[in-house]
């Protein structure tokens, strides 16, 4: 049986994300299936994510983009609570990568960080397939950050 990687994004975000991930993934992971669930935001990304590890994925990345207001604040904080119980009650690997919009007032810039941000999750979910829990740990306390330059180590 092929081996599988899930890949849960939204079509709120304004950056395909899914796509970008895809790409990584099945660069980095030649041997595995991958499945997509698109759902419209990220409230709903740990229901998908629970399907696509209930379909048989071994890890799954979530692509999850948030707004200005506060409501949308409040929602990425349900969300990300949802996406550590999938972690922790089914021992799967669950990427959260998320975009906030107020991360940059220039669209252009936005839309660096999402591509950025969704490519280093995407290598990271697949190292940690492929390697298992040890494979970031030469990273530990390198202040290596995803969508922006690394600050470094203090």
């Amino acid at each position: 049986m092929k081996r599988c990687v899930g890949v849960a994004d939204t079509t709120f975000s304004r950056v395909d994300m899914g796509s970008i991930a895809i790409e990584v993934l099945e660069r980095e992971l030649p041997g595995y299936s991958i499945k997509r669930y698109t759902v419209p935001g990220i409230k709903d990304l740990p229901g998908a994510a629970k399907r696509l590890i209930d379909s048989g994925c071994e890890g799954v990345i979530t692509l999850g983009w948030v707004g200005r207001e506060p409501v949308d604040k409040y929602s990425y904080i349900a969300s990300s609570i949802g996406l550590i119980m999938v972690e922790i009650l089914t021992g799967k690997i669950v990427i959260d990568v998320t975009v906030h919009e107020d991360e940059a007032k220039d669209p252009m810039e936005l839309k660096r960080i999402a591509v950025e941000r969704a490519k280093d999750h995407a290598r990271n979910l697949a190292l940690l397939l492929k390697e298992g829990p040890t494979a970031l740990s030469s990273l530990a306390g390198k202040g290596v950050r995803q969508g922006y330059p690394d600050v470094g180590p203090l």
